[in-house]
């Protein structure tokens, strides 16, 4: 597919589970994780803003096909098959997701391929929260979670749960104590993103939590729809390439952070 096009593309293997990894670009690693329904045209031109701060972007496919353009029939595909699967938490509030511990090992090895002083990671939609649980790894400098969606916002419990084990969320305050920090965004109305689990971020996180908070209430300024879910890749009118947009300051932000953590000396 002509999307794929500038990207290598390998399989690899952690705990008996294989997937493929589309990679791009020189220097530190970021592990771009997809959005539903997979590595669709929008995350990968993501992923090249990614490697044009200096970065190499590792995008896991976790579900769908790489390249393949988003619709509404593929979508609710996707989700059927995600909803079951084994790998993902998506109803269950205080556990990480399985898949995690095989996006550390990619972590890993991403580190060793590319040096530097240590990996980012942006989770999307459905793998957002990932991006904070592999906090728990040294490695991770720059976790940036993008309307991080699981659990399913179910219930008062799932709304603010943050989608990690009570073992993994106290070695996650521990990195933050260090001096780790963590980027989060999302809009305001969505319904998937509720405001009470930013608020369990801040919480649990403290000053190392850096929310991004951008209105989408009815008459807001810029006009964003109430339905606005996707920050970093989102449709028509929910993203606009207007330096003065907050959307547009959004990503400019998330750019920033990883350029700036990821090309410093270690802390």
């Amino acid at each position: 597919m002509d999307e794929l096009r500038g990207f290598d593309r390998f399989a690899f293997t952690h705990d008996g589970l294989t997937r493929d990894v589309l990679r791009a670009g020189a220097g530190p690693a970021v592990v771009v994780m997809p959005e539903l329904p997979g590595l669709h045209p929008p995350v990968l031109d993501f992923a090249l803003r990614v490697v044009g701060v200096g970065c190499t972007a590792y995008l896991p496919s976790l579900f769908g096909t790489p390249g393949r353009a988003n619709s509404l029939p593929y979508l609710l595909r996707t989700v059927a098959r995600v909803c079951i699967a084994r790998e993902f938490a998506v109803f269950a509030a205080g556990r990480t997701s399985p898949v995690v511990s095989w996006l550390r090992a990619l972590a890993a090895r991403a580190h060793a391929e590319c040096g530097g002083p240590g990996v980012g990671a942006v989770g999307m939609c459905f793998t957002g929260g990932f991006a904070l649980a592999m906090l728990v790894d040294d490695r991770m400098l720059a976790p940036v979670l993008s309307q991080p969606s699981l659990p399913v916002p179910l219930g008062r419990r799932r709304k603010a749960d943050i989608g990690l084990s009570g073992t993994d969320l106290a070695r996650v305050r521990e990195r933050v104590a260090g001096g780790a920090c963590v980027l989060g965004l999302r809009f305001t109305g969505d319904r998937a993103v509720p405001g009470e689990r930013f608020a369990t971020l801040r919480r649990e996180l403290g000053a190392g939590f850096l929310p991004v908070e951008i209105d989408s209430s009815s008459g807001n300024e810029y006009g964003i729809p109430p339905r606005a879910h996707a920050v970093l890749t989102g449709r028509p009118g929910d993203r606009l390439d207007d330096p003065d947009h907050p959307t547009r300051r959004a990503l400019e932000q998330v750019l920033t952070f990883l350029r700036d953590r990821l090309h410093a000396p270690p802390r």
